[in-house]
């Protein structure tokens, strides 16, 4: 049996809604008080029994009549009107003038409703699943016709005219209900009539000529580059001839192969769906009759398999259909191979990950420990020499902390998304089963903080000690050695190091860069806010240009803090919000409050410092509004959760109240560095690498409540599964002369 944290896990999270409410019937039935009546009841029902055991007498369920004479005692089920073509049931209970009577005729009315709204969201589902695959029917129709046209070999134009798709669909013999219970007769040859009808007419429509759809068909590039969109806006748009090479051939073929894995994930979650709201009847029921003793789980569980749940067959017929076409049009009838393309497999969990992310975790801490107590012993910040150091090499290494930072807070996220079933694979648009959880990426941020951090502790040592100073120039390419190397993994083309997840983050940021040219998903929007929490991060990058491109390094002059090119990146900085304020004003209060920082900055006064004070307090107010009220959909009115939203995943309320002060309070501390305060060099690095790494944590705490706002949304709609476009686009010839 099933248990409650299994069947949870195993929900498709945007219907969590739509399964039948196990724990509200559970809780029905725990409310129901025995009495003196009862119990005399159940005695005297147990001694019946007995004794019927002794003189030989079927028990409940082998007379069909017998059992009837007693459970219609109890229950009777009726079928109501149709709504529409969904059926609705009513349970009339016969025992409800008993003790306790009120309490279980309650307990049936939510069952009821329990049970029509199962069918109700199950039939809905399965139509649209029905009209999805007629859409695909034609869309593989003008892939095969497209190939005949590309490749031009008659062998398979032959086989396409002779073997259609429906071989399948006429072999197909429907299958029982999944509980194995007894099916209604007439309901089994309605539903193989209708099976075969829906071959038939696909049989007819697979006979025509596969190079004729050609006429009516344009392809979608939606997997275009920002040259094909240009190019596409200077090309005649009535030109709908197809006219592709075989790599273009691929590109489309690998399209609809997404499209139908895609599909078939939805299936078999429907097929899940409803062997487990079956299971949780039978499991309420028997449930039921423990507490009552009373035999009423037969009568209600035929109805149930008899309903729309148990007893439609169409799920079963297109997995099957499914299957077969694409492992015939797809992987050339390997059927091992379509198989495991289809049917894809689920994460496990590596020992290895655990191990090494302790061992990469315990090294960083000791190489932490380590640094500190030799930057202590010998009083090294106090030192001139020190005092330089940290204002001018150690920027160099913090890009690589704030990198940290981020990821470990993206780590964090991870786990509390997954913890509260927040379906973020989905919502960022990741294949399925590769998705990076908590562990790996806590895994890459120690590995890459034990790196940097050993890095930073040998140019230490190097800087601190008189006889090893030859070496010094060599060490202080130590950081743009790093940087180098964190570019390489990144790129690297070999599958190492989580290569889907590195190609996921370059399509992102390309297609962030790229805005103007390309459709934007919820990822790039997603990515493109972090990056406006890296400003100092972007600003070290710059440190970096300076440092090495003018040869700082070697000459130690100090001159990169005063260069024209570092107020020109604070300028780029200012512009990365310009990303956001393209797709909302509101972020135009940030660029006018860096603005005038920046112009405060450059020419000092009291005037320009009121003027960067003002502005960046009405940027702070604006963008606190838009994070709690937008991003995260709080403060909302009329809402059953004071000063929140309806629907809340967190236990706490209170959780969401922290979260607003902390932001609020946090975006206030990016204030200070407004105020011209008569701060050391060392003192301003300290504020400044402690104000960035603030933002960074504000920002990790804005993604979990973002992203849940989104779930929600998507919650709202039922959207579970990853829309991918299809390749081709039917139009008619009337229609296209009319356009």
């Amino acid at each position: 049996m099933t248990s409650k944290k299994d069947f949870k896990q195993q929900m498709v999270p945007e219907w969590e809604k739509e399964y039948m409410d196990y724990e509200g019937l559970k809780k029905i039935l725990k409310e129901m008080k025995s009495s003196k009546q009862t119990t005399h009841n159940r005695s005297l029902q147990h001694r019946l029994r007995l004794e019927r055991a002794f003189r030989g007498l079927p028990l409940q369920g082998s007379n069909h009549q017998r059992e009837g004479d007693i459970e219609d005692q109890v229950i009777e089920v009726k079928t109501l009107e149709q709504e529409g073509s969904k059926q609705l049931y009513k349970t009339d209970f016969h025992k409800l003038h008993e003790e306790g009577g009120e309490a279980e005729a309650r307990f049936f009315q939510k069952l009821d409703e329990e049970l029509n709204k199962v069918n109700a969201f199950y039939k809905d589902q399965v139509e649209a699943v029905n009209h999805e695959f007629n859409l695909l029917s034609k869309q593989l129709e003008a892939l095969v016709a497209l190939r005949v046209k590309v490749k031009s070999p008659d062998t398979e134009l032959k086989q396409i005219l002779s073997s259609p798709e429906e071989t399948a669909g006429q072999n197909h013999q429907p299958k029982d209900s999944m509980i194995g219970t007894e099916v209604d007769p007439v309901q089994q040859t309605n539903r193989n009539i209708h099976h075969e009808e829906q071959a038939e007419a696909h049989n007819n429509y697979n006979r025509r000529d596969p190079l004729e759809i050609l006429e009516h068909v344009k392809v979608d590039n939606s997997l275009q580059s920002p040259m094909s969109t240009f190019k596409k806006a200077f090309t005649d748009s009535s030109d709908n001839e197809l006219s592709f090479s075989k790599e273009e051939l691929r590109k489309i073929e690998e399209q609809l192969r997404l499209v139908f894995v895609e599909f078939y994930q939805k299936l078999l979650h429907l097929k899940d769906y409803s062997f487990m709201n079956l299971s949780e009847f039978s499991k309420i029921m028997k449930t039921y009759e423990k507490r009552t003793s009373r035999a009423a789980s037969t009568a209600y569980m035929k109805v149930v398999d008899n309903s729309y749940l148990g007893s439609s067959d169409e799920v079963n017929f297109l997995l099957e259909k499914v299957e077969s076409t694409f492992i015939r049009n797809f992987t050339h009838s390997n059927h091992k191979k379509g198989r495991k393309l289809l049917r894809q497999k689920t994460k496990t969990e590596k020992h290895s990950i655990t191990f090494f992310t302790g061992f990469f975790s315990g090294c960083f801490v000791a190489l932490l420990v380590a640094t500190i107590l030799r930057i202590t012993s010998q009083q090294f910040i106090k030192k001139k020499k020190g005092t330089f150091y940290m204002e001018n090499i150690f920027p160099l290494y913090s890009l690589f902390g704030y990198i940290t930072l981020h990821m470990l807070m993206y780590a964090a996220n991870t786990n509390f998304w997954k913890r509260y079933r927040v379906n973020y694979p989905f919502l960022f648009g990741f294949r399925a089963g590769t998705e990076l959880d908590y562990r790996e990426i806590f895994l890459l941020t120690s590995g890459h903080a034990v790196v940097v951090l050993l890095c930073f502790l040998i140019n230490l040592q190097i800087e601190m000690n008189s006889r090893s100073q030859q070496y010094k120039t060599v060490t202080e390419l130590v950081p743009l050695i790093l940087v180098l190397l964190v570019l390489l993994i990144i790129f690297c083309p070999l599958n190492i190091i989580y290569r889907s997840s590195r190609f996921f983050f370059i399509r992102c940021l390309f297609r962030c860069i790229c805005a103007p040219f390309l459709t934007v998903r919820f990822a790039d929007f997603f990515l493109a806010d972090q990056l406006t929490s890296q400003f100092q991060a972007f600003k070290s990058v710059e440190l970096y240009i300076c440092y090495y491109g003018l040869g700082e390094e070697s000459r130690r002059q100090k001159k990169c803090h005063s260069r024209g090119i570092y107020n020109c990146m604070r300028q780029f900085y200012e512009e990365g919000d310009m990303n956001r304020a393209f797709n909302s004003l509101n972020y135009l209060s940030t660029i006018t409050a860096m603005v005038f920082r920046t112009a405060f900055e450059l020419k000092k006064g009291s005037s320009w410092k009121v003027l960067a004070l003002v502005t960046s307090a009405i940027a702070v107010l604006q963008n606190t509004y838009w994070d709690i009220v937008k991003d995260w959909g709080l403060l909302q009115r009329r809402s059953k959760n004071p000063c929140l939203r309806d629907k809340l995943i967190l236990p706490r309320r209170s959780v969401y109240l922290i979260a607003m002060v902390v932001d609020i309070a946090l975006r206030i501390s990016w204030m200070q560095l407004v105020f011209e305060m008569d701060w050391s060099p060392l003192h301003k690095v300290a504020i400044i690498t402690v104000t960035s790494c603030l933002e960074i944590v504000r920002r990790g705490i804005w993604n979990f409540f973002r992203l849940e706002n989104e779930y929600l949304n998507n919650v709202g709609n039922y959207r579970a599964f990853k829309s991918v476009p299809h390749p081709f686009s039917y139009y008619d010839d009337k229609e296209d002369k009319d356009d």
